[in-house]
């Protein structure tokens, strides 16, 4: 049988909404993933929340079943850290509006986070998502924007699926912070370039499909890079919103879940309209789309 992960040297997988909400798993995921004698396909997990490091990552991913390792983990932290990092020079300060961990990463390239602006203004501003972020962080965030600082933002996810429903994302906070600052971040993560980029170099192949639950992040993003891509039913994007997306968000193929990359797909391309049915046909299996303004993908 043709499964279609086996067209794959890699899977690039994301994390939220795709493999766990919040802290429970996707049902039937961690089996969905699970390899096949001695396979060598590579999983990279690949996460634009850059609340942990990719060590906290890696030991959530084991908790919930998936084998993984900090070596198989690319966050949105690391990737924004790397762009500070092209831009800065060594030891310049940076004020981190996030996590801890965010600010080791920052640290781990070889720059100063701080958390206030003060007399000397700080080069940049890196913001990522934290669930205890408050006025006063962006107010200091706001303060050294207002001084010139450079601002790169971890991503911009409006929203983030947790076991409730959907929670603010880091998106949501760089609106406010953009409102104050009259200005616009810098982005690592999906759907931008760098994390995807620095996924791709952790697996070390670019025959690789992206894995994801979101059309504006992981397909776009995808699509961007010429990536084929899986969108899976499970998270924030919907088969409506699907049907009426741009072309730069229609994935390669989508499927109720991930035990779709252990059967067949669907091959015979079919337009946006049309998915449900072939879902319907076909359960258990990814189907193949095209965008109905372009050429059969």
């Amino acid at each position: 049988m043709d499964r279609l992960r086996d067209r794959y040297e890699a899977l690039l997988l994301d994390l939220d909404g795709t493999l766990y909400r919040g802290p429970d798993v996707i049902e039937g995921a961690p089996e969905a993933l699970a390899p096949e004698g001695d396979s060598a396909q590579r999983l990279v997990y690949v996460t634009n929340n850059a609340a942990r490091g990719p060590g906290a990552v890696a030991h959530h991913l084991d908790e919930l079943g998936y084998p993984a390792t900090a070596d198989d983990v690319v966050t949105s932290a690391q990737a924004a850290a790397r762009m500070l990092a092209q831009r800065l020079s060594p030891g310049d300060r940076v004020l981190v509006v996030g996590t801890d961990d965010l600010a080791a990463e920052v640290k781990a390239v070889g720059l100063d986070p701080i958390r206030r602006f003060g007399q000397t203004p700080p080069a940049a501003v890196v913001q990522g998502h934290s669930p205890t972020t408050a006025w006063p962080d962006l107010a200091e965030a706001a303060y050294a924007l207002r001084a010139g600082a450079l601002w790169i933002a971890a991503n911009t996810d409006r929203t983030l699926p947790n076991e409730r429903g959907l929670a603010p994302g880091n998106g949501s906070m760089v609106a406010a912070l953009a409102t104050a600052s009259d200005g616009e971040p810098l982005v690592a993560g999906k759907p931008y370039a760098p994390l995807m980029e620095d996924a791709i170099e952790r697996a070390g192949t670019r025959r690789a499909l992206v894995v994801g639950d979101r059309l504006d992040t992981d397909i776009e993003g995808a699509n961007g890079l010429g990536l084929d891509s899986l969108l899976v039913l499970t998270g924030v994007s919907t088969l409506d919103e699907v049907i009426g997306a741009p072309a730069a968000r229609i994935p390669t193929y989508v499927a109720a879940t991930l035990d779709a990359l252990n059967d067949a797909a669907v091959t015979q391309a079919v337009a946006p309209a049309d998915i449900a049915e072939l879902l319907r046909q076909y359960p258990g299996r990814a189907v193949r789309v095209r965008a109905v303004d372009s050429e059969i993908r």
